[in-house]
C-alpha cells in the first residue's frame, strides 16, 4: 500500500525494536495514522507496536496526550514545543519506551508566512525523555507528498532510536 522504501524502513524499525526489546507508540496529526499504518503493515509488528494516537484537533492533543493548553495557545499545534509534548504524552499514555510525533501543515491550504504549507515538526521521546526534534520545510509539494515525506522522517527517527 505504501511506497517500497517506506515499507523497507518500517521493516527495519520493527526488526531493530524487536531485538532491542522496545515498545513503540506514535502520535500523529498531519499524517493521520500513516506512521502507525506503515509499522503495522509489517508481520510481527504486534510484538513492538503498542498503540498509535491520531490527534488531529487541539482537543485530541490535550485529551489523549496531555499536551498543555498553554503550549498550544502560545506556540500553536505546529511547533517544536507541541511536537515534544505529543511525543512525551504518547510515551506517558502507553507502554512504549519510544514514541514519535508528527504535527504539520500538509496543505494545500492552512499555511501562513510564519508557518507555510509543508512545515512539519517531529519529536522522538525515549527512555531519557525527548531525545530529538526535527523541523522540515517540504514546501508546497502537495498534500500526499508532504504526508509521505513526513512518514519517512518519522520512521527514520524511530530507526535511529531503535538502533542506539
Amino acid at each position: 500500500m505504501l511506497p517500497q522504501d517506506i515499507e523497507a524502513t518500517a521493516e527495519n524499525v520493527i526488526g531493530h525494536a524487536i531485538r532491542a526489546g522496545l515498545m513503540i507508540a506514535t502520535a500523529e496529526s498531519c499524517t493521520g495514522g500513516l506512521v502507525a499504518s506503515a509499522l503495522t503493515a509489517i508481520a510481527g509488528s504486534s510484538a513492538v507496536v503498542d498503540r498509535g494516537f491520531v490527534t488531529y484537533s487541539n482537543e485530541a492533543k490535550m485529551e489523549m496526550l496531555g499536551v498543555p493548553q498553554d503550549v498550544l495557545a502560545r506556540f500553536g499545534a505546529v511547533s517544536e514545543p507541541t511536537a515534544r509534548a505529543m511525543a512525551e504524552g504518547a510515551k506517558a499514555h502507553s507502554r512504549a519506551q519510544v514514541a514519535v510525533s508528527v504535527t504539520g501543515i500538509a496543505g494545500p491550504g492552512g499555511g501562513s508566512d510564519d508557518k507555510p504549507v509543508g512545515l512539519v515538526h517531529f519529536a522522538i521521546a525515549g527512555p531519557e525523555g525527548t531525545v530529538a526534534h526535527v523541523e522540515k520545510r517540504f514546501g508546497a509539494i502537495g498534500r500526499d507528498q508532504v504526508r509521505l515525506e513526513s512518514v519517512r522522517v518519522a520512521l527514520g527517527l524511530l530507526l535511529d532510536a531503535a538502533t542506539q
